[in-house]
């Protein structure tokens, strides 16, 4: 499943876009240096019965924002995404 596959299954699950889970982690202080992942992960589980996988993209959404990494663009692997860049508005955002 690519990066943003994801992100849109935690859309869907949840109703809430990657822009959204933004402005509820900066609320509750979740995006600043130095918060460990341990108790973000608690807080998607918790509050959007979120798994460990979807919700460690989203620690990484929290910390680098829509940037990932170069090592899985068009990989041809199972996680490999078109771009280096996320769409964080949701799945209605880009129809």
């Amino acid at each position: 499943m690519s990066f943003q596959s994801y992100l849109d299954n935690i859309e869907l699950k949840t109703g809430k876009t990657p822009r959204e889970f933004i402005a509820l982690a900066e609320a509750k202080g979740f995006t600043d240096p130095g918060v460990k992942a341990t108790p973000i992960l608690q807080w998607l589980s918790d509050d959007f019965g979120l798994g460990r996988g979807h919700g460690m993209a989203l620690v990484h959404v929290f910390r680098n924002g829509a940037q990932i990494g170069d090592k899985h663009v068009n990989s041809g692997g199972t996680h490999s995404d078109p771009s280096n860049r996320l769409e964080l508005d949701g799945v209605a955002a880009r129809r």
